[in-house]
């Protein structure tokens, strides 16, 4: 298996490159967007590993051009950027998994498998949760095969709740995702938010996902 790394920080390059190569794949690195397109249409790879964050084209760009032009190679984003709309961004221009840095190697290599035996065009767009099902490229929602209308924020709320299904996740984290901005106690815009998804998304239905952690935050899950 050959994989592309495209990371302009050396020392980040030399320890993919190093760990990937001990478990038995063939690594080429490329440290500019530019030269990340011209090797990934240049040669026939498996996987790319492509930071987001370059000099000159970055990560967007790069995945862009490359999906424009035909070329359906897996694409792993590494980023230190963790806000949803980021994720969203890189799914919907194409991208087949999305790591946040810092991260483990250990993780990398197995999300590197997955992608691998996954094979090339075949990225997942929809998220699921017991009946409820994201569509993540349309952006569109359904539970128990009904559509539900949210707006662009009630969406990016519970893509960040789906996506990570089964963690609590505080008040402050939720605002800094969805709104970008840094919470304030006496602001209750969050739990506003989570009322008016619940209206929609739990209200008309006996199963409910969407619960409180008292005094810590919310979290999506099926009891």
């Amino acid at each position: 298996m050959r994989i592309l790394i495209v990371e302009d920080e050396p020392k980040t390059a030399a320890y993919l490159k190093k760990g990937l190569t001990e478990n038995g794949f063939s690594v080429d690195i490329a440290i500019s967007g530019d030269e990340g397109i011209h090797a990934a249409l240049a040669f026939a790879y498996d996987l790319i590993i492509l930071d987001v964050m370059l000099p000159g084209r970055d990560g967007w760009s790069v995945l862009s051009s490359l999906r424009n032009q035909g070329n359906q190679t897996p694409v792993l984003f590494l980023t230190a950027r963790d806000r949803v709309q980021d994720r969203v961004r890189g799914l919907e221009l194409g991208a087949d998994d999305y790591l946040v840095k810092p991260f483990a190697f250990s993780e990398l290599l197995a999300r590197v498998r997955v992608l691998l035996r996954r094979g090339p065009g075949k990225q997942t767009d929809t998220l699921t949760v017991s009946d409820l099902e994201l569509d993540l490229r349309g952006h569109k929602v359904f539970r128990s095969g009904r559509q539900i209308d949210l707006t662009h924020k009630e969406f990016m709320l519970l893509s960040l709740l789906v996506q990570r299904a089964g963690q609590v996740l505080s008040r402050t984290l939720i605002a800094e995702q969805v709104w970008d901005i840094n919470f304030d106690s006496d602001t209750n815009v969050v739990d506003v938010a989570i009322r008016r998804l619940r209206a929609k998304v739990d209200d008309p239905f006996e199963k409910k996902l969407i619960h409180t952690v008292r005094g810590v935050g919310y979290v999506l899950e099926e009891r």
